[in-house]
């Protein structure tokens, strides 16, 4: 399906964004941009893997075709941007007899196509019908040379023919229905004979049902309503929380056993803007939420008015001849009772939509006639199981063998829509507020809390002082506890009041210290005694080749020693071996500090400093005996670089090697190193190159000056040189946006906004 200009600047825009919020990997994602669709399931943060479900706006499809779709969270980002097209309708292969108009390619949603047929031949089925956002709705006609008359019309459940019945009835004749008092009519309240046949009659329901507890509104709450059962006509009022606003109906009403749309709560700085065609004269061309605007149709004198509710105009802003025209049939609703019919409706007409067993309407629960056209048409969507319900502290769900309490699903541990749960409170708790709660659209409403029972005076320990007792005391209630002279507290000096019984009560306890522990090499500097008071301390040293790791001393705290001194061996044993060497005057064991000398022997040249020192137990680095016509063996490896000839096993004393560096990196040090005495000669340093980020750049507000060479790369000791970005200037020294690369490192300036 080709997109227009708006659909096509939307998804680039969209696919900007989402590129920009999840360029580096991330382990969760936040709330996407959605392009003419909507979130389908609640949520606003989501972790790695998470499924985002959503739905598009009606009059819009997928790329594939469908209403729905779902996106994943994934290490970069979200999977897919989730964005809907605006749907078309296209016309069907007709028979040859049936005259359609107006004839084009493509017709958008609310368009009417008009049906006649050619050589006098007779129309079966309606006269027009309308593109929805479901496709065409009723069904085309046909042309037939002989059609049939209809018998007596059926009869209608809790109902009756508004007039006197005949025996027969010729083709398009219609009869009228009213319900019987008490009931409410759903669907179409007239009926036409089509060739032989009765178009599909109305549904009459009892409004005497009661409807279910009130659903949950998303970020708002219950105003006033009145109390349960609530019967046909009682009404709830929702308010928003503060920072959210409120669109739809303020307040919803009980109507044959369920509950009216729900209004929404959108956060305020979310709110959509409305924008107009640039045909009328506004000096601006977007409005903000609840904004009111007044126009003037070309050619007429009166005003039209239309308010901007969250992105949409209510009504929207047209401009059509002044003539009221008859509405299409009624489309047939996907999912919603048999509206069958091929009766055209007048201006300002209504009928009432009853949907389909386990289906249930959202918006508007009529359909207007408005100007030729069917408006308000309402979706009929499947009832949404809940998952399990909410945990409650200090309760549990109400056992119940009710089969209307879990419904029969694919899935045992779902419940069906408008399925009603109670819960009870462990003891010593008790219900606040209604005791159960009810599934509404695949959502729990609000559950209850158990609050705890007051409770008597708490238990008194020996050693223990309560500073005062109270009669009773509240759940939640602390009281704490002072210590007698001699003793300590062991744990919480508090305890809590939790429904009726106290929380575990402290333990009163010696506080003076036994015998001192045995601390392995660690000396104790004074006397050693039999008890020791709380925060009394002693002072340990270690012995000779041990140093002492951490504190030396020790502290008596309530009965325990705090601290423990640790004597870690610090001499040396064992010094390194040299090959061709020997050790003057070795010994078996070294203090720190000490040192051995190394002497090699003859014919062999020592290389490194002959002493060899002893420090924390580790000797350092030994010398080494060489054979002064000694070769040397393949040249050390550097980082980003390598040789530039050949590498062999062994090189004569004097040969040569060159080394050179990788794409981008600049050699430091003499490229040419030499064997000597079987070793190498110090190899250069391949210093790193210096990367331009596009992304810090744009953090900074700064570019590159030379927009025609694109020189992300840079060697050590080039320059690179940046500006700020239009509407912008400098905020670090001008010194700062010509740069030289060292070793790798980038120092961005930065650029802030202009006023105004």
């Amino acid at each position: 399906m080709p997109l227009g200009i708006s659909d096509l600047w939307l998804l680039i825009n969209a696919i900007l964004i989402l590129w920009v919020s999840c360029s580096h990997g991330q382990d969760s994602c936040d709330m996407p941009v959605f392009v003419n669709a909507r979130l389908k399931s609640g949520g606003t943060r989501f972790q790695l893997n998470d499924q985002l479900d959503f739905e598009c706006h009606d009059g819009f499809e997928s790329r594939l075709g469908h209403t729905t779709g779902s996106i994943v969270c994934g290490n970069s980002g979200w999977s897919d941007t989730p964005t809907c097209y605006r749907r078309e309708c296209e016309i069907p292969l007709l028979e040859k007899h049936l005259i359609v108009e107006p004839r084009k390619d493509k017709y958008k949603v609310g368009d009417v196509l008009k049906f006649s047929c050619r050589q006098r031949l007779t129309r079966v089925g309606p006269d027009s019908v309308q593109c929805y956002h479901f496709g065409w709705s009723p069904n085309f006609p046909t042309c037939k040379e002989l059609v049939r008359s209809c018998g007596i019309p059926p009869q209608l459940p809790s109902g009756e023919v508004k007039k006197t019945n005949k025996e027969n009835y010729e083709h398009n004749q219609l009869v009228e229905y009213v319900c019987n008092p008490g009931f409410l009519m759903k669907g179409p309240n007239i009926i036409q004979c089509v060739d032989g046949e009765w178009t599909s009659l109305p549904i009459c329901i009892g409004n005497g049902t009661t409807c279910g507890d009130i659903p949950a509104l998303d970020y708002g709450y219950v105003v006033e309503s009145s109390a349960p059962p609530y019967h046909h006509g009682d009404s709830v009022e929702f308010n928003c929380r503060e920072t959210f606003t409120l669109i739809g109906h303020r307040s919803i009403t009980c109507a044959g056993g369920m509950w009216t749309q729900l209004p929404q709560c959108v956060a305020t700085n979310e709110l959509k803007k409305c924008k107009v065609s640039q045909l009328f004269d506004y000096e601006v061309v977007e409005f903000g939420h609840n904004t009111n605007i007044s126009y003037r149709c070309k050619g007429r004198s009166e005003h039209k008015h239309s308010i901007c509710i969250n992105g949409r105009w209510d009504p929207e802003i047209a401009c059509t001849k002044l003539q009221m025209q008859p509405c299409p049939p009624p489309p047939q609703i996907p999912n919603a009772q048999d509206m069958t019919t091929t009766v055209n409706y007048q201006d300002g007409e209504k009928i009432s939509v009853l949907c389909q067993e386990n289906y249930v309407i959202q918006d508007a629960e009529e359909i207007v006639c408005k100007g030729g056209r069917w408006q308000s048409v309402p979706r009929c969507v499947e009832k949404i199981p809940c998952s399990q319900p909410p945990h409650i502290e200090h309760g549990i769900m109400k056992a119940s063998g009710s089969s209307e309490e879990r419904k029969e699903t694919f899935n045992p541990r779902l419940y069906a829509h408008g399925t009603k749960l109670s819960y009870i409170c462990e003891d010593g708790f008790r219900i606040s507020g209604e005791d159960g709660i009810t599934c509404y659209m695949g959502k729990w409403s609000s559950p209850p809390q158990c609050v705890g029972l007051p409770g008597y005076p708490p238990y008194l320990m020996m050693h223990v002082i309560l500073p005062h007792t109270l009669p009773s005391y509240q759940y939640g209630m602390e009281v704490t506890y002072s210590r007698a002279e001699g003793f300590g507290i062991n744990g919480s000096a508090f305890i809590k009041c939790l429904g009726g019984k106290w929380s575990h009560p402290p333990e009163c306890i010696s506080i003076d210290c036994s015998s001192l522990p045995d601390f392995g090499d660690a000396i104790l500097i004074g006397p050693n005694k039999e008890s020791y008071r709380s925060g009394e301390k002693v002072t340990y040293k270690c012995s000779e080749y041990y140093q002492l790791d951490e504190s030396n001393i020790v502290q008596c705290i309530k009965s325990h020693w705090i601290g423990r001194p640790i004597c870690r061996d610090v001499s040396c044993v064992n010094p390194p071996r040299v090959k061709n060497a020997i050790i003057l005057d070795e010994m078996p064991r070294y203090l720190p500090g000490s040192s051995v000398e190394y002497r090699c022997q003859a014919f062999y040249e020592l290389q490194g400093n002959r002493n060899v020192i002893c420090s924390n137990g580790q000797w350092s680095e030994p010398p080494k005996c060489l054979d002064p016509q000694g070769k040397c063996g393949p040249p050390p490896p550097i980082d980003n670089g390598d040789i530039t000839s050949f590498p062999l096993p062994a090189y004569a004393p004097g040969s040569s090697v060159e080394y050179r560096c990788q794409a981008f990196y600049a050699l430091q040090g003499n490229r040419n190193v030499i064997c000597s005495n079987g070793q190498w000669s110090e190899p250069p340093k391949c210093l790193d190159a210096c990367v331009v980020s596009e992304e810090m750049m744009e953090k900074h507000n700064i570019q590159l000056r030379w927009r025609h060479e694109k020189k992300f790369y840079s060697k050590t000791g080039d320059n690179i040189e940046f500006i700020c970005k239009v509407g912008y200037h400098r905020k670090s020294p001008g010194h700062a946006f010509r740069i030289t690369c060292q070793e790798g490192k980038v120092i961005y300036p930065t650029c802030v906004q202009n006023d105004g």
